[in-house]
This record gives structure tokens, sequence and C-alpha cells, in this order.
């Protein structure tokens, strides 16, 4: 397995060994002591899966205070766009994002650790798309942000005319009036 640091510390992506022949290949999604020596220890205790067509913006969100989740992300098939948001507070890049594209072709992982928020636009036809959580959701502690927010700038790579999204995820404070919640619990 290579880890990668990206721009934002604590984020990874990870690419698994793959091993190929003329019958397909293997490769090993996920090994626990292989993990907490390049990442660190995490206790992941809840895996989910989706599938979405082209267009579908998810995100994007997080979980509050104790519910917080890490998650350890990747694509079975199709190719998303993977984003992560910073919003630990005091941290030098809070507010800033890294966006990675997952394929099943390239079968890449991206690590988020709690205290992000996280989302992906599908990039082809379809997606099949699963996560690893290291905390059980919990829906009182939902939060989000605005995907389309400007100061964030995230170029999604899907038209916001294509754009599809719940009538959830249209309706997500900004980044700034979520800052301002954290201004204001001081």
């Amino acid at each position: 397995m290579n880890l990668i640091q990206t721009a934002i510390e604590d984020l990874y992506i990870l690419e698994p060994k793959v091993f190929g022949d003329e019958r397909g290949y293997f490769f090993e999604a996920y090994n626990k002591k292989v993990f907490d020596t390049l990442v660190g220890p995490v206790d992941f205790v809840q895996d989910n899966q989706s599938k979405s067509r082209y267009g579908v913006i998810r995100g994007l969100h997080f979980q509050k205070g104790e519910h917080a989740q890490a998650k350890l992300v990747r694509v079975v098939s199709g190719v998303v766009l993977d984003v992560a948001v910073d919003l630990r507070p005091g941290s030098r890049t809070f507010g800033k994002h890294v966006s990675v594209v997952l394929s099943g072709e390239n079968k890449r992982m991206f690590f988020i650790p709690r205290g992000f928020a996280h989302g992906f636009s599908v990039l082809s036809e379809e997606v099949v798309f699963q996560y690893k959580c290291d905390n059980l959701y919990c829906p009182e502690a939902e939060g989000a942000i605005a995907w389309d927010d400007p100061d964030l700038g995230i170029d999604w790579q899907v038209p916001p005319e294509a754009a599809i999204l719940s009538e959830k995820d249209r309706n997500h404070p900004s980044f700034k009036q979520f800052a301002a919640t954290l201004t204001a619990r001081k």
C-alpha cells in the first residue's frame, strides 16, 4: 500500500498494490495492521455503499461532536470526484479542500479524518461507492455545508445545470454561516 500525503495534514490518498493477470485482478482493499501502520489506529465500525448516476452530487456532509466520523472511501465501479473540506477550528487549512478522482480503475482510497465535511460528484454514467466509518451514523448529529458555496470554490467537474441533488442538499448553510456558529459557541 502506498500512502500519499495531500495538501492538508492528516488527509491521505492510499494506493493498494494490485496484482493482475489474464484472469483479472486482486488487491487488499483494507488490512487493519497495514492501515494502522500507515495512517494510525482507526477502529472502523460501519461500512456503507451507495449507487448513483452521472451528475449526482452528495455533500458536503459531516457528523457533529461525539458523533464525528473518520471515513475511508473508495469506488468499486465508475468514477467520482471526492472532496474533503477542513472544518477543524484552529487548523491552518480551515476552510480549504482537497479533491481526488477515485475510480474503479485507479482503485485509490481517500482517508478523511474526523473534522472534515465530505462529498462527491459522479463523473461516470454510474458509480458504486463504498466507505468505512469509525463511528455509527446519528441523524441528530448531521451537519452540512452548501455544495456550491463560492467561498469554497469547489470545481465539482459537473456543470451546475447537470447537477442532481437531494432536496436536503439544495438547502445547506454557507461555509461563512457554518464558521459563524463556531465563533458563537466560544
